[in-house]
């Protein structure tokens, strides 16, 4: 049996969404295909497609195959290429998801400045706020404040951080500074979008007790970048990681309130989790495009964050 390529059709079976547009892709009839997937599912003992008349979903196991998959045939096609012009190439695409915050401030400007030395790579960048299902995304790094509950992927921190209470200096003349916790109700608050939760339950920690306050937003936003602008326009006050904003606090844009506490949206808090991880998949059969940028990342990451 040739698994290498049973991976080329496992691939194409879920890239074309069905059998049929896959079986033609390949030159292979549907009677073959379906062998062909029943014949992997049975080597294996394990479901890897739920399917339908009409539709084709990965199980968690494929999900997990079809990214293996994605790397070893990506990895095989890199060593050939090699091969065949006998140099060391990178080139290829880097799919890159970050918060668009950071993205903007800090990924951004590493991804240009890596393509400099590596014109021949293509970067796709995703900034949003959300956390992505890495395994079904597609996406090589996923760089992302706090833990990721997923055994099967490698994180490594980039960089430690934790959340502050921030508001420009005329917020602060214009409404006062809140002294505690539960005085944040009389402020204007400016509240992050999750999957449509709103984040409006603040946690607090000092001195072994915790504290929880339900404030009064009067603005929402799912975007981290609309809250920091919204914070710089004096319209109330952000609670945002340290790394997003503290090039506005060293110019004195934003000063920080409440400093004698710990704080973040879960009641759960520890330190590890408002600390900045790079996520990805696995080390092995990964590109070199993609190794190389990891080491390029956490060498410029560091750089960028101390001037």
């Amino acid at each position: 049996m040739d698994k290498f390529a049973d991976m080329e059709m496992f691939t194409s079976v879920v890239k074309h969404q069905g059998l049929a547009a896959a079986g033609r892709e390949l030159g292979l009839s549907p009677a073959t295909m379906t062998a062909r997937l029943q014949g992997l599912e049975q080597r294996y003992g394990i479901k890897l497609l739920n399917r339908s008349t009409r539709h084709v979903s990965l199980t968690d196991a494929g999900a997990r195959y079809y990214q293996s998959c994605l790397q070893i045939l990506d990895s095989v096609r890199e060593t050939e290429e090699l091969m065949r012009k006998g140099v060391n190439e990178v080139k290829g695409s880097l799919k890159i998801s970050a918060p668009k915050d950071l993205g903007k401030q800090y990924i951004l400007p590493i991804v240009s400045q890596f393509m400099e030395c590596y014109p021949e790579v293509t970067p796709y960048l995703y900034l949003n706020d959300n956390l992505a299902n890495i395994a079904e995304s597609g996406i090589d790094i996923v760089i992302r404040y706090g833990e990721l509950a997923d055994s099967n992927l490698i994180s490594r921190r980039l960089a430690s951080s934790r959340r502050v209470l921030c508001a420009s200096p005329e917020y602060l003349a214009r409404k006062g500074t809140p002294l505690t916790p539960q005085a944040l109700t009389e402020h204007d608050c400016l509240a992050m979008l999750r999957s449509n939760e709103e984040l409006k339950h603040w946690h607090f920690q000092a001195n072994e007790q915790r504290k929880s306050v339900t404030v009064i937003p009067s603005r929402f936003s799912d975007d981290g970048e609309v809250i920091r602008y919204w914070a710089l326009e004096g319209a109330g006050i952000a609670l945002k990681s340290l790394i997003d904003v503290q090039q506005d606090i060293k110019a004195q844009r934003l000063v920080t309130v409440l400093n004698g506490y710990m704080k973040n949206f879960s009641a759960a808090t520890t330190v590890s989790s408002t600390d900045l991880n790079v996520v990805y998949l696995s080390r092995q059969y990964q590109p070199k495009r993609i190794r190389l940028f990891l080491d390029f990342l956490f060498e410029r990451f560091e750089q960028r964050l101390n001037q």
